[in-house]
């Protein structure tokens, strides 16, 4: 699925959550908003759920033709043919990663607030850097924060896509936009929305407005 580069706009990331069927029908609403891309992120030790849930979401994400990305677990993304990879600095190697997975999938790496980080990760073939945490969020509540400073220095000095992450919502969304992301992704405020379909409608519109300036 990769004939263009990591897509921009709204990257959910899913909620972990041992409810297949409830999860499946998460990510379905917000693809049916109208996400740019879908990150399978589970840090639970139940292997048969994980591959399980990942192989069903790749096939829902491909029905839409939106790419689906495991988040730091390259096997389960070889085995689950999922569209790509996540990576933080800890969790292998990209050259690794771009040799299991090949050319056409994507492999994404998390810089945290490093500029440097990002950097090396182009160099190594990453298809896409993302940069956080922006704002205090239920999933990492204590991460370092990042500044907006970062994307507009990542923006003159990087070439592939940029991803914030971290406590992302409505109303702090668009000042990331404007100093440089390419994509937002969020968790807590697309998946506890009311309607999952209605807010990811509603982050798209970000984009837009922001297309319009």
């Amino acid at each position: 699925m990769k004939p263009r580069p990591f897509p921009g706009g709204v990257y959910a990331i899913t909620p972990e959550t041992a409810d297949s069927r409830r999860l499946l029908a998460q990510v379905e609403a917000a693809l049916a908003g109208g996400v740019a891309a879908v990150q399978y992120r589970d840090k639970s030790a139940d292997v048969a759920r994980r591959h399980e849930q990942a192989c069903e979401l790749a096939s829902l994400c491909r029905r839409f033709g939106v790419p689906l990305i495991v988040n730091d677990d390259l096997r389960l993304a070889d085995l689950a043919d999922a569209d790509g990879v996540h990576l933080g600095r800890d969790d292998g190697s990209l050259r690794e990663a771009r040799i299991i997975l090949g050319p056409k999938k994507f492999v994404g790496a998390t810089c945290y607030q490093s500029l440097d980080l990002a950097m090396a990760a182009q160099a190594a073939g990453a298809d896409y850097v993302a940069f956080g945490s922006f704002f205090p969020s239920p999933t990492k509540p204590n991460a370092p924060r990042a500044s907006p400073d970062l994307l507009r220095a990542a923006r003159a000095a990087i070439q592939v896509p940029i991803v914030a992450i971290g406590g992302i919502t409505l109303d702090n969304g668009v000042a990331l936009i404007e100093a440089g992301a390419d994509s937002l992704a969020v968790l807590s405020a697309l998946f506890g929305a009311a309607s999952v379909q209605a807010h990811a409608r509603a982050l798209n519109q970000l984009f837009a407005t922001e297309s319009e300036e």
